[in-house]
């Protein structure tokens, strides 16, 4: 059996395909360069054939029947072994990581530990999978029980794939589903060598990777007859074509999509060290590049300048640069269009009149042609700015004014997103009044971003943010196919 070698550093990074139990290479493969340095090469990943793709999809769906046989006991021991390759090599596996997608090595410790920690809950679910609900008659008494759905395609986005993954992996996996995962083009290369770890202490084809082009390889993983359900993760536009795309063989689906979040912040939050530590996090983490951060703040007036010295205080400790720098807390953008995208919005703000507030140095030097941006805040910004009004998607925070809490909670659900809003205030029954009419899948309350994300509860958005959750119990069943026994009594 072939295993993950440990990576020198001093090495560009190769990654196979891997279906069916075994490795195959490929003709054409992806360059995957340093957003920090992009004429740096960091490695290459294989490049499937739409073929190729396909023999991922048959292996997966070859391996599905003896899988699911299995039981739930069963499954859950092989998951564990499985999981316990997660964070070999952590140091070295998250390195690779921060080189491909800029992110800071701190946070990619953290992705692969993301995918260890859901696992384990996913694992913790054994005893639900097979339970069965009993409709007592006359005239039938129905059993009611769920099944799995078959082969799984899972597709994770760049910034935190491995993380994302386990939303979906470890669930499908003991729901008795077998899965392809592909793992984004533009940073492939350490999802591609986490998920062959995990693999390979799995049967052959219960869990496959392929890498490519989306449009060479997509089709074949989304529109596939053979594959019963694609989870994505991506931003809206990407979640339209993959719903389109599975519409050809109405292959369900469940889509994590974008947010354009908001924070409500009521005149009576209180701010402590703690909470604002978290505030800032869920803005600035992973230079903005998450869905579930926080996009735009709405804070009562008396509460405006109180927050904005907060976070002008953290903006202050900022230190811009490379991933390979210990002392970096803010890496560059993953992509260059991105970094235009975002430094067009700023500057459509401050060419509107709003105050914005810039920090930090970018690096030079050896550094110079990286996708860093200066952090930002955009301070009362006119409600109609792009900067308000689409997600950012960047280390740039607009900051608007209320009086009226009705104003505020109008001005949060103002949006085509729904995904995770947070509200602040000191008094827990404010909190259970406003937050439940809050319009999103998950409402923090005094904290905003994924380490207060409890991974128990279903996530997923609403509106143009998603359809259908992951993680939970409920995550869970979303592999699974209801199935009703009516028994006939009379």
């Amino acid at each position: 059996m072939s295993t993950v070698s440990s990576p020198d550093p001093y090495t560009a990074v190769s990654t196979p395909l891997y279906y069916g139990g075994r490795e195959h290479q490929t003709e054409a493969t992806l360059t995957i360069t340093n957003p920090a340095r992009p004429s740096e090469v960091v490695g290459r990943a294989a490049s499937a054939t739409r073929d190729q793709a396909l023999a991922a999809v048959a292996a997966a769906r070859e391996a599905f029947p003896a899988w699911a046989a299995l039981t739930p006991a069963e499954r859950a021991a092989y998951l564990t072994e499985a999981n316990s390759t997660v964070t070999a090599d952590v140091e070295a596996e998250a390195a690779i990581l921060s080189s491909e997608n800029g992110k800071v090595v701190g946070e990619s410790i953290g992705d692969h530990y993301g995918l260890l920690q859901r696992t384990e809950l996913a694992i913790g679910l054994a005893d639900i999978v097979d339970a069965t609900d009993v409709l007592p008659g006359p005239p039938t008494e129905t059993l009611v029980s769920y099944k799995p759905m078959g082969v799984v395609t899972i597709i994770v986005p760049f910034n935190w794939p491995i993380a994302i993954l386990g939303a979906a992996l470890p669930y499908a996996l003991m729901a008795g589903n077998t899965v392809v995962v592909k793992p984004p083009p533009s940073c492939p290369l350490a999802t591609t060598r986490a998920v062959l770890r995990y693999a390979q202490k799995l049967p052959a084809g219960v869990l496959n990777v392929v890498t490519g082009e989306d449009a060479e390889i997509g089709e074949a993983l989304v529109s596939n007859p053979d594959v019963a359900k694609v989870c994505f993760t991506g931003s809206v536009g990407g979640g339209k074509r993959i719903m389109t795309m599975a519409a050809q063989a109405l292959t369900n689906v469940t889509l994590e999509l974008g947010g354009n979040d908001a924070v409500l912040i009521l005149d009576d939050a209180e701010f402590t060290d703690e909470n604002m530590d978290a505030l800032f996090g869920g803005i600035y983490a992973s230079t903005g590049q998450i869905c579930m951060n926080a996009k735009r703040i709405y804070v009562h007036s008396s509460k405006k300048e109180q927050l904005v010295a907060e976070l002008t205080k953290r903006l202050q400790a900022v230190k811009i640069g490379p991933a390979s720098d210990p002392s970096t807390t803010m890496g560059p953008f993953h992509q260059k269009a991105q970094l235009g995208f975002v430094t067009e919005l700023v500057q459509e703000a401050r060419d509107a009149g709003a105050d914005v507030r810039e920090f930090g140095e970018l690096p030079g030097g050896e550094w110079a042609e990286g996708y860093f941006i200066r952090p930002s805040m955009v301070i009362d910004p006119d409600p109609s700015l792009r900067v308000v009004t689409e997600e950012q998607f960047g280390p740039t925070i607009p900051i608007i004014t209320f009086e009226d809490t009705e104003e505020g909670i109008r001005m949060v659900n103002d949006s085509p997103y729904g995904l995770c809003n947070s509200i602040w205030t000191s008094d827990e029954q404010t909190a259970r009044t406003v937050g439940s009419r809050l319009q999103a899948g998950y409402i923090f309350h005094n904290t905003h971003g994924a380490p207060s994300l409890d991974q128990r509860a279903p996530f997923g958005g609403v509106k143009q943010s998603g359809i259908g959750r992951e993680m939970g119990p409920i995550g869970l069943r979303s592999f699974m196919e209801p199935h009703a026994l009516g028994l006939n009594k009379g």
